[in-house]
C-alpha cells in the first residue's frame, strides 16, 4: 500500500438521512455484513429487513440504531480498505458513530445507548409534541430573531446551525407554523418542514434526558484514538469524561455543525469523507470550507475514488 500525505476526517450523518434499502449495499461486503449481524443481535431488530420497511423508517426507535449500523458498516469498510482518518464528527445521531469510530465506546455499547435514546426521544415527543423546519437563505442571527417573533410563549429555537445560510428550527407545532408563515413575506427565505417525530434539540426533549444520562453512567468512555468535533461545544474534544458530559446535554442542545467543520479545518483537515446514507454533510462542508475536498460514501463501490485520491492500492 502506498499513501500520500493526507489530512482526512470522517463525517457521519444524522436522522433524516435514511432511505429505503440503505443497508442493502453494505451487506454485500463481509465487513459490512458483520456489522449488521452484530447490530441485529444487540437490538433484536432485523436491521437489513427493517431498512426495507417504509413504516419502520419513520420511527425514532428503529431509525436510530439502523442509521448507526449503516454508518459503522461504511466506516469499517473504509477502515479495512486502508483509508486513514485523523479526526471525526457526527451530526446529531451521527455523533454516536463518531464515538465508535474513535474507540470511545464499542458498537454494542453505542447500540445500547441509541436504543435508550430512541425510545426516550419517542416518549418525549408524545409528551411534548413538536416538529422541525429547515430554513434556507437565512443567517443564524435572523433565524434566532424569527424564533423570538414566532414563539408567542411556546418553545421555538434554532436546533441546527448547519452552514452560513441554512439552519433548522425546532419547537411546538403551532410555533413552527407561525415561523413558516412569517418566512412567506421574505422571498430570500425558504422553509421546508422536516419529517421527524418531534422537536429534537430543544427543551421539549427534556423528558428524554434522565434516561439517557442513566444509560451513559453505565457506559465506559475510553480515550479516543483521534479527536471528535463535538456537536454541543462545536470544538474538538479528546477527553472522554467531557465527551460523556456533553452527550448528556445532546438532545436538548443545538447542533453546532458549522463550528464543528470549522474546528476540523483549523485542525488541518483538508479532506472530508461522509460515511453512510445521503450526501447532506458533504454539501454543508463545501459551503463552509470551499477549498476542502469532500466525498460521500454510501456504497463499497464509492470507496474506489477515495483510495485513488490517497494513492491507496
Amino acid at each position: 500500500m502506498s499513501e500520500k500525505e493526507v489530512s482526512c476526517a470522517v463525517l457521519f450523518p444524522g436522522q433524516g438521512s435514511q432511505y429505503l434499502g440503505m443497508a442493502d449495499t453494505w451487506v454485500e461486503h463481509p465487513v459490512g455484513l458483520a456489522v449488521f449481524k452484530e447490530a441485529s443481535e444487540v437490538t433484536g431488530f432485523d436491521i437489513v429487513a427493517g431498512c426495507r420497511d417504509e413504516s419502520l423508517l419513520t420511527t425514532t426507535d428503529f431509525v436510530q440504531p439502523a442509521l448507526l449500523a449503516c454508518e459503522m458498516a461504511a466506516f469499517r469498510v473504509l477502515d479495512a480498505e486502508g483509508v486513514p482518518f485523523l479526526a471525526t464528527a457526527g451530526h446529531s445521531l451521527g455523533e454516536f458513530s463518531s464515538l465508535v469510530a474513535s474507540g470511545v465506546i464499542t458498537l454494542r455499547e453505542a447500540l445500547d445507548l441509541v436504543a435508550v435514546r430512541g425510545v426516550a426521544m419517542q416518549q418525549a415527543s408524545k409528551e411534548n409534541p413538536g416538529t422541525m423546519s429547515a430554513l434556507m437563505g437565512v443567517s443564524a442571527q435572523e433565524a434566532s430573531e424569527l424564533c423570538v417573533e414566532a414563539a408567542n410563549g411556546d418553545v421555538l429555537v434554532v436546533a441546527n446551525y448547519n452552514m452560513p445560510t441554512q439552519v433548522v428550527i425546532s419547537g411546538s407545532i403551532p410555533a413552527i407554523e407561525r415561523a413558516e408563515a412569517l418566512t412567506l413575506s421574505d422571498k430570500r427565505i425558504r422553509a421546508v418542514r422536516l419529517i421527524v417525530a418531534g422537536a429534537f434539540h430543544s427543551k421539549l426533549m427534556q423528558p428524554a434526558v434522565l434516561p439517557i444520562i442513566n444509560e451513559l453512567d453505565k457506559t465506559e468512555f475510553r480515550a479516543p484514538r483521534f479527536p471528535i468535533a463535538d456537536n454541543v461545544s462545536g470544538e474538538l474534544v479528546d477527553d472522554p469524561q467531557v465527551l460523556r458530559e456533553l452527550l448528556g446535554r445532546h438532545v436538548t442542545s443545538p447542533v453546532m455543525w458549522e463550528s464543528c467543520v470549522r474546528a476540523l479545518g483549523a485542525f488541518g483537515i483538508t479532506t472530508f469523507v461522509e460515511a453512510g446514507p445521503g450526501k447532506v454533510l458533504s454539501g454543508f462542508t463545501k459551503r463552509i470550507l470551499p477549498s476542502a475536498k469532500s466525498f460521500n460514501v454510501n456504497s463499497p463501490e464509492a470507496i474506489a475514488s477515495i483510495k485513488s485520491e490517497f494513492n491507496i492500492e
